[in-house]
């Protein structure tokens, strides 16, 4: 199982992460990969970049040594209802969103809480991607998540981070999410999380948990450029024309 595309990443301008723009592009190349994605965090996040990054982030190049970047944002989950902290004035530079639960923004609740602000942030239209639902500091009803996640067309994420460095605990309910991903019919992204660019690509964990599982790879959409390129056409994402002509040289 290969994985071209990482979906999930952070820079030097969220303070907990290590790596610069550049960095990330040095080593997306020398792993052979075809597109990533810059998602630092939303303005909500006590150590968030300063709005004015996500709006001057088209000066970073498309694309360099034949690799694509994504310019994303990882939008925390608000309390009480589940609205996203990303501002309407900011959407346009924004070529897709992860929406996520973070302990500093939205104190853990009960199931029954954090199941409905996560089903509210999917139905709200404002995200593609849904990240580390495996955390287990937010219990939730992953059946009745992956229903909601189906019906709007958002992506679930299995974060290998979450496996090795971060959400400790996490395993057993990624892998109840990948099984039941299965089991309804949908459809998953595999994200690396990176907060330092050695981990960019790395998906080692999720894949073998995968494999274990007999998890098809057509139900992971980030497995090539061409096919999360395609996906994010269908939320209207301008960058999917934009990349068009480049993904399909890939073929």
């Amino acid at each position: 199982m290969k994985i071209l595309v990482d979906t999930h990443s952070h820079t030097i301008a969220s303070a907990h992460a290590y790596s610069t723009v550049h960095d990330y592009f040095v080593q997306a190349k020398d792993k052979g990969m075809q597109m990533f994605s810059l998602t630092d965090h939303g303005p909500q996040m006590p150590d968030s970049p300063h709005p004015w990054h996500f709006g001057n982030r088209n000066v970073i190049p498309r694309i360099v040594d034949n690799v694509a970047c994504l310019r994303g944002i990882e939008a925390n989950i608000m309390p009480p209802d589940g609205d996203l902290d990303v501002p309407d004035g900011m959407k346009p530079y924004l070529d897709f969103i992860i929406a996520s639960f973070h302990e500093p923004v939205f104190s853990p609740g009960d199931m029954s809480t954090n199941t409905s602000a996560m089903i509210h942030a999917i139905k709200s239209g404002g995200c593609q991607i849904i990240g580390h639902p495996g955390n287990p500091n937010y219990p939730i009803d992953v059946e009745e998540v992956i229903r909601a996640a189906k019906d709007n067309n958002v992506l679930l994420e299995i974060n290998n981070s979450s496996f090795i460095h971060s959400r400790l605990g996490s395993e057993p309910n990624c892998i109840r999410i990948l099984e039941l991903v299965d089991r309804l019919d949908w459809k998953v992204v595999f994200s690396s999380d990176a907060h330092i660019a050695y981990h960019l690509g790395d998906y080692t964990q999720s894949i073998k948990h995968a494999q274990t599982l007999n998890f098809p790879i057509s139900r992971v959409v980030n497995r090539d450029a061409a096919t999360f390129l395609a996906f994010l056409s269908e939320h209207n994402k301008p960058v999917a024309e934009e990349l068009a002509a480049w993904s399909q040289q890939l073929n």
